[in-house]
């Protein structure tokens, strides 16, 4: 390998999984980190680490500066952008070239090009590419960009010019809301990319998001490694992507690839890249855009094909031709990614916070993979991408992957922020994936039933959490009575009584905040179990062991069910009619105290940390229930605070450019002035 030491500009799961083939490969790296991520799972993780400033991205991981200037300081030969951050920047590319390092990825000229999805479908078009029909122009007058709009006809997309990712995507189905949704596309775009451009195009009703991974040398070969579906999507971005597409025939495929390498083609690409089309009901396919880069859902593509996509970034980079031709390209079984994020489905996907008490997930083999940002103890930030880990699976066939994926996500426990494993592991049993019939609006239509896991947690999955709950106790107990010289049966701390069993009632609040009660005679191995003063039930554990599975006999039928606890948290892996099953459940005392209304109707608070963007309103105003009171910006996504209630506003407690916290009251509205 032509590389003695590389640096990755990036942060996460794409830091660490660049790292894993440079390892592999004898090649050293070099981390970069801001403030914000010291200690971070990808920082312990390369061979040597550089801090390039502040938590806030533009001063650290967004500057080319201080990037080139680690690069210098660690002696690296070689830079990796990864995805994201500045992976798709012309700067980057260009500034490498002039100080004499290597940039792992296409030319700054063709990151150019392919950065404006204006330029990119006029040379798209030029190469004989299908593309959606709409307005690329310059011109970007509010006038304007309307009388475009209404002349296309609705449905229309707005999207950003520059960028991708989703962000500042907006679908406008009536015209007299296309100022609001142009209005909060710049915005977003600003905030993200630096430029307020945007561009117009139709709407395909019920589209399906198919890509092509390409690779280019600097030799003239250009290749595709066959398709990737990913419609599977909740607010334009991707949550699970699978090779191959179950909608794309042969015939199609072979239509796709062919498109897809004619646009490599037309703009010379050198290294990976992916050609993003979108696709009717009616198998047409429209360019949608190039990323020039490596994209999230890579590993799909890596597990079907055998081919280490990084490696070949990396030998491309250094001049080496592609290692395969077209022909010699093969790929088989099915592989399927789910992208887990800290963010909570049950509120619309706000992002969570916090520090990762635990991480447990199924180790990998030869059929699974798991690419994650954290580890236990590790911290989840407001300043990047909710994005924690990704959890990939092949198997022989779609419906084996699928089953395999359904399991791994039942074995798999975060602790100490939300996740969206519950949502992920409904989709699997969704019918329309499993049918492979999902289009990219699917997810968001059925966003409330997939987000719903059913009447709360099962019986089984209650005992399993009393199960541990209960061998906690019993362990306390033994490490309390071996520090004790004196031993006194008042001081056991078991529940018992003189002349009777002993007798426990442990309260659990299951993820939709219901609280039940499981009352407990006797103790482990053997007891009777009462939950939610329903019929009692005689319980017999015949094997436990923390962490591994129990074998619990419930009034003589046998279940197997794995309890993985981290402090008052227990996920519940049981059986259930359509396959596994989990329930997250956090101990509770047994009388509730009375919540607080810090953040109420009065005095709304944003659900999420954040920086405030926009304020709609000030002192003196009067505001209608459902009004916007301002947005906020936190982990790469937006949300808009309306008021809860009609009234005046008496007093707004933040400032645009403000970081704030989670149900802090933000306004104050007098309620009886809007009588």
């Amino acid at each position: 390998m032509p590389f003695n030491k590389v640096l990755i500009a990036n942060r996460g799961e794409i830091a660490v999984r660049i790292m894993k083939t440079c390892r592999r490969l004898g090649v050293r790296t070099v981390a970069v980190y801001s403030d914000a991520d010291r200690g971070a799972h990808h920082v312990r993780y390369a061979d040597e680490a550089v801090l390039i400033g502040p938590a806030e991205s533009r001063e650290s991981y967004l500057s080319v500066e201080k990037i080139l200037n680690a690069a210098h300081f660690s002696g690296a030969e070689a830079i990796h952008p990864g995805y994201g951050f500045l992976s798709e920047n012309p700067e980057l590319a260009r500034s490498c070239k002039d100080a004499g390092l290597v940039f792992i990825g296409p030319t700054a000229e063709t990151i150019d090009a392919m950065g404006s999805k204006s330029e990119a479908k006029r040379l798209m078009a030029a190469a004989g590419v299908p593309t959606v029909p709409g307005y690329h122009g310059a011109q970007q007058s509010d006038a304007l960009l309307e009388e475009e709009a209404s002349k296309l006809g609705f449905p229309i997309i707005i999207k950003p010019s520059a960028g991708g990712g989703g962000k500042g995507m907006r679908i406008v189905h009536r015209a007299d809301a296309f100022k609001t949704a142009l209005d909060g596309s710049r915005r977003e775009a600003k905030s993200a990319f630096g430029d307020t451009q945007i561009l117009i195009e139709k709407f395909v009703e019920r589209p399906r998001h198919i890509e092509f991974q390409v690779f280019g040398d600097a030799h003239g070969n250009i290749v595709h490694l066959f398709e990737r579906e990913c419609s599977l999507q909740r607010r334009y971005q991707k949550i699970i992507e699978e090779a191959p597409s179950p909608f794309v025939d042969d015939e199609l495929a072979r239509r796709m690839g062919d498109a897809a390498v004619a646009a490599a083609r037309a703009v010379d690409y050198i290294n990976a890249g992916t050609v993003e089309f979108i696709v009717g009901a009616d198998r047409q396919f429209y360019f949608m855009e190039m990323n020039t880069r490596l994209q999230v859902e890579h590993p799909v593509t890596e597990m079907t094909t055998g081919i280490d996509l990084v490696e070949w970034q990396l030998r491309i980079a250094a001049g080496d031709p592609l290692p395969l031709s077209q022909a010699q390209i093969k790929r088989c079984g099915h592989a399927i990614e789910a992208r887990v994020y800290a963010e909570d489905p049950r509120q619309a996907f706000l992002p969570s916070t916090g520090t990762v008490r635990k991480f447990s997930h199924p180790r990998g083999g030869s059929g699974l993979r798991m690419d994650a940002a954290v580890s236990s103890g590790d911290a989840v930030s407001i300043h990047y991408d909710p994005m924690i880990a990704k959890l990939i699976v092949c198997a022989p066939d779609r419906p084996r992957a699928i089953a395999d994926l359904r399991a791994a996500l039942a074995n798999t426990a975060i602790f100490g922020v939300k996740t969206n494993l519950d949502f992920l592991l409904q989709i699997t049993k969704d019918e329309a994936f499993l049918a492979g019939n999902a289009d990219t609006g699917y997810v968001d239509r059925h966003q409330d039933e997939l987000a719903t896991s059913g009447d709360g947690p099962a019986e089984l999955a209650l005992l399993g959490a009393a199960c541990g709950a209960l061998e906690r106790r019993i362990t306390a107990r033994r490490a309390s009575t071996r520090l004790r010289t004196h031993r006194s049966p008042w001081q056991q701390g078991d529940g018992w009584q003189a002349n009777s069993q002993g007798r426990y009632r442990l309260a659990f609040i299951d993820e939709g905040g219901e609280r039940h009660v499981v009352s407990i005679q006797g103790s482990l191995p053997t007891f009777v179990a009462e939950i939610d003063e329903q019929e009692k039930r005689r319980i017999a554990i015949t094997a436990y062991a923390r962490g591994q599975n129990i074998i619990l006999e419930a009034d003589g039928q046998t279940h197997v069910l794995k309890v993985t606890q981290s402090e008052s948290s227990f996920l519940v892996n049981y059986p259930g009619p359509t396959g596994p099953e989990r329930a997250l459940l956090e101990r509770a005392p047994l009388y509730p105290v009375a919540a607080s209304d810090v953040a109420d109707d009065a005095h709304p608070g944003s659900p999420m940390p954040g920086r405030v963007v926009a304020l709609h309103v000030e002192q003196g105003d009067n505001v209608q229930q459902g009004q916007p009171l301002l947005v906020l910006e936190g982990m790469k996504m937006e949300y808009t605070l309306n008021a809860r209630t009609s009234g005046i506003i008496a007093q707004v407690h933040c400032a645009v450019g403000e970081l704030v916290e989670a149900e802090v009251p933000l306004v104050d509205i007098d309620t009886a002035g809007g009588e």
